[in-house]
């Protein structure tokens, strides 16, 4: 190809700018609502990825973003967000899964294996596409919104269903904080059998806080390290995922003579890479916190964009049947983790 046909670094940046720059806005928009609610209620019942989502969404249901923004917006949902993927390998620390003894790692292993499979199942049993039951599946039997937002770029799903599926988690996500501590006295539940499961159904990370702290401080240590793992399954069940998609061009399963780069997109190897590398204490501490706060703003800057390309009414259509999926796996993957806690014996 003529060089004077290759695209020049400045007008690539010329053609990306506008599309990032508009989902910057959105995603600080986003930071600031997630900063008040902190200030207003002492915790953000709904964080700056989800309010990016729905800003991008809101906005985008009274202005359709022309051309001139689609290149930015394209990249920002797709490349930016595998960039945080990949960050993300370097916050696995090896420590967590030491401190908590096999036999309750095999547990979460078995329980989101289970969980995965059930949700699915049930998706697809109400009438979910195929991508689109991979994504309830794995936000409700892993971290939730994260885990969509992983998974969503491996399977090549479209923005549509990751709105979606982000959207009614995040409801939910907020209502089982609110009312899981309730099911202690219904459930007969310990201060440690509530830690490991709410450990086991709550969707993110910073959530567990809210979950756990009405039950004591036992809860919140035990519920905290359960959803670290749980969270740590992440990582091999995307892999597992980029080795199972269809080939481009190929038959389902067709993996013969297909490239590694083709099996496992090149984020899902800079993940393992940086996990590696965190594992054998190679990353500093200062770098492991750039690369979290990277990982965090990029994500939510692509969220902002998938926002901004959701098409509201095919989302309105949507809804029930991927609500009905979401309250149901939930259930599931509730009664397996009391199943776990009786099954290990936990006291």
């Amino acid at each position: 190809m003529p060089t004077h046909h290759l695209p020049s670094p400045r007008r690539t940046l010329d053609r990306l700018l506008p599309g990032i720059l508009l989902c910057s806005g959105v995603s600080g928009a986003a930071l600031a609502l997630q900063s008040l609610e902190l200030r207003v209620f002492g915790q953000a019942w709904l964080e700056a990825l989800v309010l990016a989502i729905l800003l991008g969404v809101a906005l985008r249901s009274v202005w359709a973003p022309g051309r001139r923004w689609k290149a930015g917006t394209d990249f920002s949902a797709k490349t930016l967000l595998e960039v945080a993927v990949m960050l993300l390998g370097a916050s696995i620390d090896p420590q967590t899964i030491l401190a908590a003894g096999p036999g309750l790692v095999a547990g979460i292993a078995g329980v989101v294996a289970l969980a995965l499979a059930v949700s699915y199942g049930i998706g697809r049993l109400l009438g979910l596409p195929p991508r689109m039951a991979v994504l309830v599946a794995c936000g409700n039997s892993i971290c939730g919104n994260s885990a969509i937002a992983a998974t969503a770029p491996v399977i090549g799903a479209h923005g549509d269903d990751v709105a979606a599926a982000i959207a009614f988690t995040a409801v939910l996500g907020v209502l089982v904080v609110l009312g899981l501590p309730l099911l202690v006295p219904l459930l007969g539940l310990s201060p440690m059998q509530y830690g490991v499961f709410a450990g086991l159904t709550v969707y993110a990370v910073p959530q567990i806080l809210a979950a756990t702290a009405p039950v004591g401080a036992l809860s919140v240590q035990v519920g905290t390290l359960v959803k670290l793992l749980r969270v740590l399954m992440l990582g091999p069940v995307v892999v597992a995922l980029a080795l199972m998609a269809k080939p481009e061009g190929g038959e389902k399963g067709a993996t013969a003579g297909v490239p590694l780069r083709r099996l496992v997109p090149w984020f899902i190897l800079g993940f393992l890479a940086l996990a590696g590398l965190r594992a054998v204490g190679l990353i500093p501490d200062a770098a492991l916190a750039a690369s979290q706060t990277a990982a965090g703003v990029l994500t939510v800057l692509s969220m902002a964009a998938l926002g901004l390309g959701v098409d509201v009414r095919m989302l309105s259509r949507a809804g029930l049947r991927v609500t009905a999926a979401v309250v149901l796996s939930l259930a599931a993957l509730g009664a397996i983790g009391l199943g776990l806690i009786r099954l290990l014996g936990i006291m």
